[in-house]
């Protein structure tokens, strides 16, 4: 079952559960992987999907932030959609995760004391691996720290 049909069928049992609020925001959420199937002129992969929804969290929590406090009500909106769009998108690594998958690149490329230099090297093999995984700033902040 796809990313799509998974939300539509939720959207039915929130629905049939008169939860407005969350029949709200799975409705957004479709929209927003029914336009990026459309953009793509093809069915999105799972990792698409999740790509798509990542982005729509991240816009979402950007809102939630530059929202005046007087505007409760944007907030309360944002959060609402936060917290269904965190039920079907994966957690993020965090930063133990990171520096263990950094180690094992590190290892597989032979540098045992990396530099500034090696950096290029290091991310362009640890970034397919962690893409859509964990955030790229956040990478690159625990990378740092490897360095000498």
């Amino acid at each position: 079952m796809s990313m799509t049909d998974t939300v539509r069928a939720e959207m039915v049992k929130a629905m049939k559960a008169k939860d407005k609020d969350r029949k709200d925001a799975l409705s957004a959420m479709l929209t927003v992987l029914k336009n990026a199937e459309i953009d793509k002129r093809e069915p999105l992969t799972e990792d698409e999907a999740v790509a798509v929804l990542k982005k729509e969290l991240k816009q979402l929590k950007e809102s939630y932030d530059t929202a005046p406090d007087s505007r409760q009500d944007i907030k309360d909106a944002a959060e609402v959609r936060m917290n269904v769009i965190k039920e079907f998108v994966p957690e993020d690594l965090n930063e133990e995760q990171i520096a263990e998958v950094i180690k094992t690149v590190l290892s597989e490329l032979s540098i045992e004391a990396p530099t500034a230099k090696d950096k290029g090297a290091i991310m362009k093999t640890l970034m397919p691996r962690l893409k859509g995984k964990a955030d790229g700033k956040l990478v690159n902040e625990v990378l740092q720290g490897f360095f000498n």
